[in-house]
């Protein structure tokens, strides 16, 4: 279990700490506004109760080579961590025994109930075979299942509307990335404590350095992360960008992957979220909740740190 600080504590610390990474930031504690409105649009209201995180599979089954049978289920993931019916987002990948390539996935579901079917309204971005660029699309515009494949960090609630930390960010001055900037801010603060965090933020102004993982599977093991940038296609993409994001403060020995992000747009463009490439221009506002649960489903045996940022 996570330590689940207070939401006006966590702004506070949040404040403190963005202060050093931008120019201007404000972090309050707000109701979280209506998420099945625009830029949003997701199938469920808020991003409260009963709020927990789960680290599925992991970067061990794609790289060196890819693991293709690691294939999951939101749904059963929903019942994993018990909690049927969750609103999930996160970051992870497709399945490729679904899409038949590999292809970045932008988690946002409505899981199915006893009373409801699910309602998936993820994204996947992928290299447009045309002309190599971004290809994003609805999921559900071409497939009716919940599944994804290798790895996934995702946050799950019940998808209410509650109260909820609003993290304005203006200016960056700092080198780290917005979510490596609350993450370690969270790490600093609370040591010992691993605290985790997820929810949405839209980059609403400037550009951002954004991968797409290739069609194909790397037919050469990549062995490092030199390897592993290589074989990725990189892009800067503009705003407005929604980003959805896990984070956890610290890894308290499950081998987690202790940020991921992945961002879509209505303008075609969304993957895998590096870092603006605009500082003085970017501008970010976000709503995140801190998760009281950890899960860890399906961890590799075999690990190692390659890949992970």
């Amino acid at each position: 279990a996570f330590h689940v600080p207070s939401l006006e504590e966590l702004a506070g610390v949040l404040q403190k700490g963005l202060k050093e990474n931008f120019a201007d930031a404000e972090v309050s504690v707000v109701d979280c506004p209506d998420l099945t409105k625009e830029p949003f649009n997701f199938p469920a209201k808020g991003i409260c109760g009963k709020p927990r995180i789960a680290d599925v599979g992991g970067v061990p089954y794609l790289i060196p080579v890819a693991q293709k049978e690691k294939v999951y289920d939101l749904n059963t993931v929903a019942k994993d961590i018990e909690l049927p019916g969750a609103f999930i987002l996160g970051a992870g990948a497709v399945s490729s025994k679904i899409l038949g390539i590999n292809a970045e996935l932008i988690p946002i579901v409505q899981t199915k109930s006893e009373k409801k079917p699910a309602v998936n309204g993820s994204y996947i971005a992928q290299i447009n075979p045309a002309d190599k660029g971004c290809l994003l699309e609805k999921y559900s515009s071409k497939y009716t299942d919940c599944e994804f494949g290798l790895l996934a960090n995702l946050y799950a609630s019940e998808g209410q509307p509650g109260k909820v930390i609003e993290v304005k960010a203006n200016g960056r001055t700092g080198e780290l990335n917005f979510v490596s900037c609350l993450r370690q801010i969270l790490e600093k603060h609370y040591g010992e404590k691993p605290v985790g965090m997820g929810g949405t933020f839209v980059i609403q102004k400037g550009k951002a350095k954004i991968h797409i993982m290739p069609p194909e599977f790397s037919a050469c093991p990549l062995n490092t992360d030199e390897d592993v940038n290589n074989w990725l296609k990189f892009f800067e993409m503009k705003a407005p960008l929604i980003c959805q994001t896990v984070m956890v403060s610290r890894d308290p020995g499950f081998d987690l992957r202790v940020e991921h992000t992945h961002c879509f747009s209505h303008h075609g463009e969304g993957g895998h979220y590096h870092q603006d490439t605009s500082p003085d221009s970017v501008q970010y506002l976000g709503y995140f909740v801190p998760a009281e649960l950890l899960f860890r489903i399906d961890r590799p045996q075999e690990t190692h740190l390659i890949g992970r940022d």
